[in-house]
């Protein structure tokens, strides 16, 4: 199914196999769980006006993330005990029943719930779709399937906010998990017929025994979550205070946690530390994760209260913003690396000059405007990221670039989780607190970004540090 000479995959061969569309079918996994993730924002305006409980909307995504961050972790391991197709399709299963819950909630509090379960069964999903690459395909072709798996983020990354914004304008926002739910039952059926290979229908050989699994840490990440979201619902000055500190002390724990046990860690040693690449890059990943969570989880709910816009023109804008992502990390793809140090910083400076902008455009209503910060913020995630992680990877000790180059994308999602928890917190305390209308939108909008550009100047400085660490070996290996 290869061809040995070129090391490239023969895609006949493993059409005619039925491999090509047993892949193809995994990875619906991914494009069910991404479009979900990013459709939420465009669908948000709409929910709010049914349900209300604009004090809960941060939790929307931070819970959603959670389930998503704990089910990879363990989806990874479970094969070790259960086979592969047992797990997708309880995942896909869970995903479906997460989907209908949201889909008929009648209230915030139900909803959140139903995306908790939908984050677990999306998670699950994403993870077995890696794990059946390794299981089910040669090694030869490895790097043609995760291509393909990087080009369904992007269109996912692009078709959510659009299907969201589409489903709500002609039917309802309930239609648009509606759409999930049997996407997510019809996956589970098709799972139990396609994945019939001997590999997929029994538990994954170990020598001696599979890798423990983080409980502690993990448990100690949702709780931080958990609490740090809570300190934002019903702004009191003590309380909120308390259930702030409390949660991110217990953020400091989950990485010491996970740093203490080496058989069962997520993150690489010197996970903070500027001394090395690896430290200031994954302080880079964390930074500007959380700090631009606040467009993509208020943005559509304010411009529509303040402004008037529709629903269907914040879908263009958030879509936008990922099509920068893609097009323009496939354009700097192969930069050579003197020019490594330029682009990381340079996508840094374009992120932070995103969430500045937002803080102006925002409240000021300018589509072109709001559309340049989009364009800047995706922008710069595109050309940085690609060689951030690439320098993460490369700087981290042998024994530990496998978990570095998951670290990365880990991190994300962390950054999201706690970002969204935040971005409650401020704007709660800007005005949602009292409900949403008109004057608490305005109150909020510049609040939301400005409270975070602190967290975008950090992510330059660590940017430039990165930089300049990387840059110190190739000097000395020139001189």
């Amino acid at each position: 199914m290869t061809d040995i000479g070129t090391n490239r995959a023969d895609w006949r061969a493993l059409w005619a196999s039925g491999d090509l569309a047993r892949f193809c079918f995994i990875s619906l996994g991914i494009l069910l769980h991404a479009t979900n993730e990013t459709m939420v924002a465009t669908v948000m305006p709409a929910m709010v006006g049914e349900l209300a409980g604009v004090q809960l909307v941060g939790w929307s995504l931070a819970i959603y993330e959670l389930g998503a961050i704990v089910a990879g972790a363990a989806a990874g391991r479970l094969v070790s005990y259960v086979a592969l197709r047992t797990n997708m399709v309880v995942a896909a299963q869970l995903y479906a029943a997460g989907a209908m819950i949201c889909a008929t909630a009648p209230s915030m509090q139900l909803f959140l719930a139903g995306r908790l379960i939908e984050g677990l069964g999306g998670g699950a999903l994403v993870s077995l779709a890696f794990v059946s690459v390794q299981r089910l395909f040669p090694r030869t072709i490895w790097p043609q399937l995760f291509g393909i798996m990087s080009a369904i983020w992007g269109v996912a990354a692009f078709s959510g906010p659009m299907l969201g914004a589409i489903m709500t304008e002609l039917l309802s926002w309930r239609w648009a998990f509606g759409i999930f739910t049997f996407g997510g039952a019809a996956m589970a059926l098709a799972s139990f017929v396609v994945l019939n290979t001997p590999e997929a229908k029994k538990p994954q050989a170990t020598d001696g025994k599979a890798p423990p699994f983080p409980f502690a840490a993990l448990g100690c990440l949702a709780i931080s979550v958990v609490l740090i979201a809570s300190a934002g619902v019903d702004i009191a000055l003590l309380r909120s205070s308390l259930l702030m500190a409390v949660g991110l002390i217990g953020l400091i724990l989950f990485f010491r946690i996970d740093a203490l046990k080496p058989l069962s860690r997520l993150f690489p040693s010197q996970l903070f530390s500027w001394r090395s690449p690896v430290g200031a890059g994954m302080t880079m990943v964390a930074a500007f994760s959380v700090a631009t969570c606040s467009f993509g989880v208020y943005g559509p709910l304010l411009l529509t209260s303040l402004h008037g816009i529709p629903i269907l023109t914040t879908g263009y804008i958030i879509a936008a913003e990922s099509i920068a992502w893609s097009i323009l990390s496939i354009l700097v793809a192969n930069a050579p690396p003197q020019r490594e140090r330029a682009i990381i910083v340079c996508g840094a400076v374009m992120i932070a000059a995103g969430i500045a902008g937002f803080a102006y455009t925002v409240p000021a209503g300018s589509i072109p405007l709001i559309l340049l910060c989009a364009l800047l913020q995706g922008g710069g995630f595109g050309i940085a990221w690609p060689f951030l992680t690439r320098v993460i990877v490369a700087s981290a000790k042998d024994s530990e670039q496998t978990i570095a180059s998951a670290a990365v994308p880990t991190m994300q999602r962390i950054g999201y989780a706690v970002g969204a928890a935040l971005t409650g917190i401020v704007a709660n305390a800007s005005g949602f607190s009292e409900g949403l209308n008109r004057e608490a939108a305005a109150s909020v909008a510049s609040w939301l970004f400005l409270a975070f550009l602190p967290l975008g100047i950090v992510g330059c400085l660590a940017a430039l540090r990165i930089s300049s660490a990387a840059l110190r070996p190739r000097m000395a290996a020139a001189g």
